[in-house]
């Protein structure tokens, strides 16, 4: 099983996403950060194989995060998760910056887990 860090200010979409991951059989969360401040912090502690990090979150964003989570470990696998608006610059910055791909909100378990197992 991958473990998976979900990274998320919404509690709502944080838990949408854990659930699909646990009926998928092939991921288990194994934390949930509400910034991308605790996301690199969790990065050290959890070790996940996959993170999924929402774009826009108060305090640290996510590709704020990714900035420096491809910076500390170069084998990190980020996915990032935004909504529909305003995707297309920062689509391509986060592909810039190392993420492996993004996933659109809202979204259906079908397309997050067939990214997920790509990685």
């Amino acid at each position: 099983m991958k473990k998976v860090l979900v990274v998320d200010d919404s509690l709502s979409v944080a838990r949408q996403l854990e659930k699909i991951l646990a009926e998928s059989g092939d991921f288990t969360c194994v934390g949930h950060a509400k910034n991308g401040a605790e996301a690199i912090k969790m990065n050290h502690t959890e070790n996940p194989d996959i993170i999924c990090m929402d774009m826009n979150m108060p305090g640290m964003d996510g590709l704020t995060a990714l900035r420096t989570l491809s910076v500390m470990d170069k084998e990190v696998k980020v996915v990032m998760v935004t909504s529909l608006g305003g995707v297309g610059d920062k689509f391509t910055e986060a592909l810039k910056l190392g993420a492996k791909n993004v996933i659109s909100k809202p979204f259906e378990a079908g397309d997050v887990l067939r990214i997920l197992r790509e990685l």
